[in-house]
């Protein structure tokens, strides 16, 4: 919807009172005088036609159905109205708290007064309101109140999908695993569901590399069951190089030689670097794997790939220690 609804306002004439006697034909001039006074205040970007309109309306119920011509036009244009009050606080004021205010206050009108189109705009009104006050929580990094935040707008849409994946983000960073995993699924499902995956790779991979990441150090603290239980996490997002030698180290630390022959190799397979040393810790734990199981005259071959970077000297020693030619 548009900043306001101009075909509706465009409608929205003087009317003339007609010349006539009685006391109720006199109410009813009455109420046609204050109409008349709200479109002149409206077309004068006044904010006072607002409240005239309505005191029209109150006075047209007061009159009874004789003046039920006049508060139709009154209630055509009333819910416009509001919606322009909060528009111009959220767009040009840039009051937040009041904006939020209005907009509510315009979808009670709205709905009162059986306007779809202005509890559309409205609503929309109301979520764009909250994503900005979760924007500015976000940069105060108050993170649990830009939650709450988001959590308004998903009362209104369940299926806004950024305010989902900002949640996702904003408990990724607050360390809460459980709430990341379950934020995250649910943007992945409903993003399947809607039927546009394009950005699906990027949430999978934001998920995969936080637990991934986590794995990784619980394996460095010798946490071995933990990074198990992390890295399978991970898994659930999809496979990557990085992921598989995470693996295949904890498996090699475990002397699960099989499972980490397998993941080493798949390491290699995914890396996409070309150079000895982008592959060197893959062959070393692929190297690690194959000493493990027995395969001694493999895993000297395999440990000499293995012979670059941050990985010379552990893949020297090992081949020392195999006595490899």
């Amino acid at each position: 919807m548009k900043l306001f609804n101009l075909k509706k306002l465009a409608g929205i004439m003087l009317v003339i009172a007609g010349i006539s006697s009685g006391l109720l034909a006199q109410e009813k001039n009455d109420a046609i005088a204050i109409f008349n006074q709200g479109v002149e205040l409206m077309k004068a970007n006044d904010p006072k036609a607002l409240e005239t309109f309505e005191k029209c309306i109150v006075m047209c119920e007061q009159i009874g159905d004789s003046a039920a011509d006049i508060k139709a036009k009154a209630v055509s244009v009333v819910p416009d109205l509001y919606y322009k009050k909060a528009y111009n606080l959220l767009k040009n004021d840039k009051n937040i708290p009041a904006a939020i205010a209005a907009s509510r206050a315009t979808l009670k009108v709205a709905e009162k007064y059986d306007d779809p189109n202005v509890v559309v705009s409205a609503e929309q009104l109301l979520i764009q309101a909250y994503v900005n006050m979760a924007s500015g929580y976000v940069s105060a990094k108050e993170n649990a109140k830009a939650i709450q935040a988001f959590d308004s707008v998903l009362m209104i849409d369940p299926s806004h999908l950024t305010s989902i994946y900002n949640k996702a983000l904003l408990y990724k960073g607050l360390s809460d695993d459980a709430k990341f995993a379950e934020s995250i699924d649910l943007y992945i499902a409903k993003m399947r569901a809607s039927g546009d995956t394009s950005k699906l790779p990027q949430a999978q991979k934001v998920a995969r590399d936080h637990f991934r990441v986590a794995g990784g150090k619980a394996n460095v603290a010798n946490k071995l069951a933990d990074a198990v239980e992390l890295l399978t996490k991970a898994s659930n997002y999809g496979t990557d190089q990085n992921l598989c030698y995470q693996f295949a180290s904890v498996y090699n630390k475990q002397k699960k030689f099989d499972k980490a022959a397998d993941y080493a190799q798949q390491g290699l397979e995914l890396e996409p670097g070309t150079t000895p040393e982008a592959k060197a810790k893959y062959y070393y734990e692929l190297g690690t794997a194959q000493a493990g199981l027995g395969k001694t005259s493999e895993a000297c071959e395999t440990l000499k790939n293995a012979m670059f970077g941050p990985f010379l000297q552990a893949a020297k020693a090992q081949r020392t220690n195999m006595k490899c030619q």
